[in-house]
């Protein structure tokens, strides 16, 4: 029998050692390095150190061992290996954690038949904190990390779990389950007060003994339903902060029934309806694991949750029909999976029939996230000088002036549009600054370019525009784009620009097609063209003249600006 001295200490093996440590335990990484050791091993194997290589300091069948194990090859055997060191048998037990090492327990071939059973319950809880960490990681959503903390810790903990969540004070998020029933989730106004430790746990302070609470005050919105009939059933209960990263996630309350036998006991005499010692420390261990994959998720709910808000109102305006008139647009960002980026569109539906609606199409210098933050401020400095549009140059030259005066906003060029419906007719006035000229089909097939050009906008301060007035019959269509519609490359090789020209024969098919149509069909063949290739920012926007003879009033709603 190998001689295992009386010594306690924590140095050992990993935190599946720290509650328990009867037998020599050597921690050792994928590459053979040792990470640590109790100071049984130390007795046992007379060379072992922190940072030695187990070849040096471990026989040839625990080396042999070690190595099936990491690479794999050991799996679907048994976790026992067995040899002699020195003068002893020994057999060795295998406990791999999640980040890849291995923690062999060493026991001699001697030891009562309650080592085995001890080491292979340790075995079960490194593997249920692995599995755990794994399922947990795995689920950004925080409801669904709740509630498999809560499952587990039922089935393999206690008889029921109750998780409950940082609140605001008044109402906490609580989730409920016992080892065989359903996950309840709600939010309930509770006092922390009303339960010995909940108040301490909710602040990140350390768990609770179960020794310290009366499982008579354990409060009934802690008590899954169909769990006891009577509070007194109850035998005994554990609260356990569950710590995040830098700031506590909640706690953990743990029930267990009157006479209930554990799931994760340690051998010996123990009070069948309490928690034991080496059971609390491994709910801290357990607790440790689930708050920090919280901690992950919640920090990603906030940040999902920030860059939603932030990135609101970047997104194009939905259109409609207003005063009689039809605006439909459409967005392609240069980036894949992005929503916004350097191109823009807007409209400011106008207070009456009488009066103009102002559209505007413009493209900022740049990509992604930055450029659409920079469109943002000038949409917003166009939103504040829509009440001069009637003078197309002094709005221009205004935002001029206020983009030269900001020296982090680039250069931006775009079309500005005042639209009001007469009789059958729509008439409009464009001036662009720097921007490709709008493209106005009518219902013939013919397509004519808007006679509009001027400066582009936040480079020079003296600037020009042209403004054009157009009329639209009924039928007719004016299409507003940016420059990445007409440079966007693709074709067989990928490397051909679709140019102004196609884009005029695309629009020629469209003529007497309503807005909606024109612009959905410009984008379907822009898809076709880029396929999969890489592109600039595309948008376009639509203004047409409806065919039918409907009242020059807001006839679909439009967010607009």
């Amino acid at each position: 029998m190998v001689s295992l001295p009386e010594q306690k200490s924590t140095r050992g093996a990993g935190p599946a050692a720290q509650h328990c440590e009867p037998y020599p335990a050597v921690t050792v990484d994928a590459s053979g390095v040792v990470l640590s050791h109790n100071a049984q091993a130390a007795v046992l194997l007379a060379r072992v150190a922190v940072g030695a290589a187990l070849g040096e300091v471990a026989p040839a069948w625990l080396i042999e061992a070690h190595l099936r194990r990491v690479s794999g090859a050991g799996e679907e055997r048994s976790a026992w290996a067995d040899g002699r060191i020195g003068a002893h048998g020994v057999k060795a037990l295998a406990v791999p954690r999640v980040d890849g090492a291995v923690t062999w327990w060493l026991v001699g071939d001697s030891a009562p038949p309650s080592a085995a059973q001890e080491l292979a319950r340790e075995r079960r809880r490194a593997g249920l904190l692995q599995e755990l960490s794994s399922e947990l990681l795995a689920s950004l959503d925080v409801d669904r990390c709740t509630a498999m903390t809560a499952q587990r810790a039922a089935r393999h903990l206690a008889d029921a779990a109750v998780v409950v969540g940082t609140g605001d004070g008044h109402d906490f998020p609580v989730t409920r389950c016992t080892s065989d029933g359903p996950v309840v989730q709600e939010r309930v106004a509770l006092d922390p007060a009303q339960l010995p430790g909940l108040a301490e746990a909710l602040r990140g302070l350390p768990a609770v003994s179960s020794r310290w609470i009366d499982p008579r005050e354990v409060p009934s919105w802690a008590v899954p339903e169909g769990f006891v009939s009577d509070v007194a059933d109850i035998g005994s209960a554990v609260v356990v902060p569950l710590p995040g990263h830098g700031v506590p996630t909640g706690c953990l309350i743990l029930l267990r029934r009157r006479q209930e036998a554990t799931r994760l006991a340690l051998p010996g005499p123990r009070n069948r309806d309490g928690f034991t010692p080496a059971e609390e420390s491994f709910a801290q261990l357990f607790a440790a694991r689930a708050g920090a994959a919280l901690s992950v998720a919640r920090s990603h709910t906030r940040q999902a949750h920030s860059a939603e808000v932030l990135t609101r109102d970047l997104l194009p305006p939905s259109l409609g029909r207003v005063h009689g008139i039809c605006f439909s647009g459409g967005y392609r960002a240069s980036v894949a999976g992005e929503l916004v980026g350097g191109d823009f569109y807007d409209l400011y539906p106008a207070d009456t029939p009488e009066a103009e609606t102002v559209a505007v199409l413009g493209d900022v210098c740049g990509k992604g996230l930055e450029a659409a933050v920079v469109a943002g401020r000038v949409r917003h400095a166009l939103q504040a000088l829509v009440p001069f549009a009637a003078d197309h140059t002094r709005l221009l030259t205004l935002l001029n002036g206020a983009l030269l005066s900001s020296h982090r906003t680039p250069f931006v060029t775009l079309v500005l549009v005042t639209a009001v419906r007469q009789d059958a007719r729509v008439r409009l006035r464009i001036s662009s600054a720097g921007h490709p000229a709008p493209l106005i089909v009518r219902v013939t097939g013919q397509v004519e370019e808007a006679r509009t050009d001027g400066t582009l906008i936040g480079v020079l301060a003296d600037i020009e525009f042209n403004t054009a007035e157009v009329a639209l019959q009924p039928g007719e269509t004016c299409l507003l784009y940016s420059d990445g519609i007409t440079e966007a490359r693709g074709g067989p090789l990928g490397d051909v620009m679709f140019s102004e020209d196609r884009l005029r024969a695309v629009l020629a098919q469209c003529a007497g097609m309503p807005a909606e149509a024109v612009t959905e069909r410009v984008r379907m063949i822009l898809a076709q063209w880029v396929g999969e290739g890489p592109h600039d920012d595309m948008a376009v926007l639509a203004i047409g003249a409806p065919r039918d003879n409907r009242p020059t009033t807001v006839d679909e709603p439009t967010r607009g600006r």
